[in-house]
């Protein structure tokens, strides 16, 4: 019984190996990597239509892989609607 609170922490930080740090949000600040870091991009996306969902993934500067979910807003502009990160595999299995 004395060992419940430390194999349960270890099972905590073990299942924190992949998680969802943001989820949905009215805004959200996009971050180096993300596709309208420092401002819009300059080409716009003319053939898709408006309310269409742009994915977007990269690595962060910690070394996570970063999912981001855009969407074309009406002036053919991007919307950061989500972000979503994984952690680096402990064993590198991916």
């Amino acid at each position: 019984m004395k060992y419940a609170l430390p194999v349960l922490c270890a099972l905590m930080l073990l299942s924190g190996c992949e998680s969802t740090s943001v989820g949905y949000s009215a805004y959200l600040e996009p971050i180096p990597g993300s596709i309208t870091y420092g401002g819009q991009p300059r080409t716009r996306l003319t053939k898709a239509p408006v309310g269409s969902v742009v994915p977007h993934q990269f690595i962060d500067r910690f070394g996570r892989r970063v999912y981001e979910t855009y969407v074309i807003e009406p002036g053919r502009s991007l919307r950061l609607v989500s972000r979503r990160y994984r952690d680096l595999p402990l064993f590198g299995d991916d």
